[in-house]
């Protein structure tokens, strides 16, 4: 059963990558060893103190790892990176996101947080920040401002 469930894998690993090639906008094969991220989900309710959390995830469809080591935005000049673990929060220098896999940032779990925001956004206006990883490039993202209650796990 191992071998068959080994075997499964691989080529479902194969399949996937193949499919990924033609789609590729990168100029990297799939396969070549490094990270290949994609962001997805991305939001951040509208702040009610000069404080706000965003939230997002990042795949990683390549065969490496990587990790997200710090977020920039113009609304801030404190962007920091949280875990929460026994419902307490604290900051933390990296995420990893594992090669194949992902990294979520959602409600009650990791998140990004802004302290002392320049500007409060209103709902409708987008965010701009700009991930920055351990091996990829740096990747910029509008974080969409939604409804403070906003939480897109109770859809």
């Amino acid at each position: 059963m191992n071998r068959r469930t080994t075997a499964l894998s691989a080529a479902v690993a194969l399949a996937a990558s193949l499919a990924l090639t033609g789609c590729s906008s990168s100029s990297d094969a799939a396969g070549d060893g490094k990270p290949e991220l994609k962001v997805s989900g991305a939001f951040m309710p509208k702040p009610v103190t000069d404080m706000a959390g965003g939230f997002l995830t990042i795949t990683n469809d390549g065969d490496t790892a990587d990790r997200l080591t710090s977020v920039t935005s113009p609304i801030s000049d404190d962007v920091t990176i949280h875990e929460t673990k026994d419902q307490k929060m604290r900051e933390v220098k990296f995420f990893d996101i594992p090669a194949n896999g992902k990294l979520s940032l959602a409600r009650g779990g990791n998140h990004i947080m802004f302290m002392s925001l320049k500007e409060k956004p209103e709902q409708g206006d987008k965010v701009s920040v700009e991930l920055h990883f351990e091996k990829s490039d740096p990747i910029k993202v509008d974080l969409p401002v939604e409804a403070a209650n906003h939480n897109p796990q109770q859809h």
